[in-house]
């Protein structure tokens, strides 16, 4: 059996302890993410959801969000929940001042587009590459997708609008999947992680 791939979860705001659970029951070896060095030890990561003006600023505070920007460019998988949708957009519709992204997926990306907490919903949701029933989505305060470029890939839409995309090594989802006890987005992000090991030792 292959070493278990270790995964971090950017661990500034959001539900980074349910990330950490699904992580584990995916079969990786999970650890909380803060600061540079931190970063370095994991193969890919995980963004979770929180308010993604906190989390950028975050990010900046910490010194650890020009690395990760370089981590992602340089191909470190990376899988992006809600805020972290946000976090990874290349562009965002209606930024807040101040307001960066670590980029990676070709996407405009509409922030609270699904409305306010408390018009928060479940819906089952199909994402490709996800076998079986369909995923059950959690949208709290969620982002959808306005557009997406070439290179990107929709993975799933509801109501029309685009909710799962993944580019290259980079994941998104607008909802979250940590929330509900299915861990297989999950394991779909470790089997990511996983592949790209298996390249780079080859």
């Amino acid at each position: 059996m292959t070493e278990a791939p270790v995964i971090g979860v950017l661990a500034l705001q959001g539900d980074v302890r349910e990330h950490l659970i699904a992580l584990s029951a995916a079969d990786a070896e999970a650890r909380a993410v803060r600061r540079p060095e931190e970063l370095a030890e994991v193969d890919g990561l995980i963004i979770p959801g929180g308010e993604s003006t906190t989390i950028s600023k975050l990010a900046v505070l910490f010194g650890v969000m020009e690395p990760l920007r370089a981590r992602v460019r340089a191909g470190m998988p990376v899988y992006g929940t809600c805020a972290g949708m946000i976090m990874l957009a290349d562009k965002i519709l209606d930024p807040r001042s101040g307001q960066e992204t670590i980029g990676g997926i070709d996407m405009i990306v509409r922030r609270n587009a699904f409305g306010r907490q408390n018009e928060s919903f479940e819906a089952a949701v199909d994402v490709k590459g996800v076998e079986g029933d369909p995923v059950e989505g959690v949208f709290i305060r969620a982002p959808w997708v306005e557009s997406v470029g070439a290179e990107a890939e929709v993975l799933a839409e509801h109501d029309g609008h685009i909710v799962a995309v993944r580019q290259g090594n980079a994941l998104a989802t607008s909802f979250h999947p940590e929330l509900t006890g299915d861990h297989r987005v999950h394991g779909l992000f470790v089997d990511m992680v996983r592949a790209d090991r298996t390249a780079e030792s080859l």
